[in-house]
């Protein structure tokens, strides 16, 4: 049986960890009650001098569900008051006639990007390759960024994600044509850069040869590849810490999370790791997206386990875990929904 808003609704008891979590997650989408980590570049150095509509977050769309999914992440960086603008691209087929007409489920939700979340809408055709998972044969829709030709630093986030916290300050980052985190869960067997975040200066001249990487790349080569084979050696590398964690990151056994930490010196917490996280992107393969049919048996089966900490149980992970699956799917079904009574599914999507 699938996760239902009844289940959601239910009122259980909940573990301090549980209202721990949430109390991080609404703060930071409230404007952010943490000081930002040592020695991270505050957007708020210059706010007299920096033109900020020369900067943009960009997410692209091909599907209602990434259209719902991107609309969730531009509310967020609404509410947490970023100072960039912000750009969805959809393929120009989503919309049947005229966007102010149209009463599609689709249309309303562009609309209410546009006028809630002050999102620009760009109509566009999807980058669509033949290639052997077909998850990702639309993936490469995400280098139009590179073609955002008005804008001096734009700022590509993954959809199927959770923003925590604001990532102004990457704007004001040194020049450079691309700055990515690496993919630090494939280190050191294969190190790339990873896809999900990248900050990118558009230009004409790096558009046209993403395009052409794009058009000789094979069949088992994705967005991450093209990104890689372009700019594995040139780009500038942000920290995975703080701007990126998998989901899959809580799954792991307490002694094995050095490639996230980046020592093996430092102990594991992941209340302190989520308490300086500013993107998780939901990663589990073969567990479904959250907004998927997640039966209760999957979510055992994939769920962290619970094990020994300082002589005793602790379940943390898990009831993290939990609680990050449950707030996408509550904010995906219910936010945001001024006329919907509670623990009642008024989907935003």
């Amino acid at each position: 049986m699938g996760v239902t808003t009844r289940k959601i609704c239910r009122l259980v008891p909940l573990v301090p960890i549980i209202a721990l979590l949430y109390f991080l997650v609404a703060a930071v989408r409230d404007g952010g009650v943490f000081p930002p980590p040592p020695g991270e570049l505050s957007a708020s150095l210059s706010p007299g001098v920096t033109d900020w509509s020369k900067f943009a977050y960009f997410q692209y769309v091909t599907t209602s569900d990434c259209l719902c999914n991107a609309v969730m992440i531009m509310e967020t960086l609404d509410r947490l008051g970023t100072r960039a603008e912000k750009v969805v691209v959809y393929p120009s087929t989503m919309i049947a006639g005229d966007l102010e007409t149209d009463d599609s489920h689709n249309a309303r939700l562009l609309r209410r990007a546009r006028n809630e979340y002050h999102v620009h809408l760009r109509p566009t055709q999807v980058q669509h390759r033949a290639v052997l998972d077909t998850y990702y044969e639309d993936s490469f829709t995400k280098l139009l960024v590179f073609n955002q030709t008005q804008y001096e630093r734009v700022l590509h986030l993954d959809s199927d994600a959770t923003v925590l916290r604001l990532m102004d300050e990457l704007f004001l980052l040194p020049p450079c044509p691309v700055a990515m985190p690496r993919a630090y869960w494939l280190y050191p067997d294969d190190p790339k850069l990873a896809s999900p975040l990248m900050l990118v200066q558009p230009s004409a001249a790096e558009f046209e040869r993403n395009m052409a990487e794009t058009e000789q790349a094979g069949r088992s080569e994705y967005d991450m590849e093209v990104v890689n084979a372009l700019y594995g050696d040139r780009a500038l590398v942000l920290p995975h810490r703080p701007y990126l964690m998998l989901t899959s990151e809580l799954a792991r056994d307490p002694d094995d999370h050095e490639a996230y930490l980046g020592t093996d010196r430092e102990a594991w917490d992941p209340v302190a790791a989520l308490g300086e996280l500013k993107y998780l992107h939901f990663s589990e393969a073969p567990l479904p997206k959250p907004w998927g049919n997640i039966s209760d048996e999957m979510r055992e089966k994939f769920q962290p386990r619970c094990h020994v900490r300082d002589g005793a149980e602790s379940c943390s992970e898990r009831d993290i875990w939990n609680g990050i699956y449950t707030d996408f799917r509550h904010r995906r079904e219910v936010r945001n929904t001024p006329l919907a009574p509670p623990c009642r599914s008024f989907p935003l999507c």
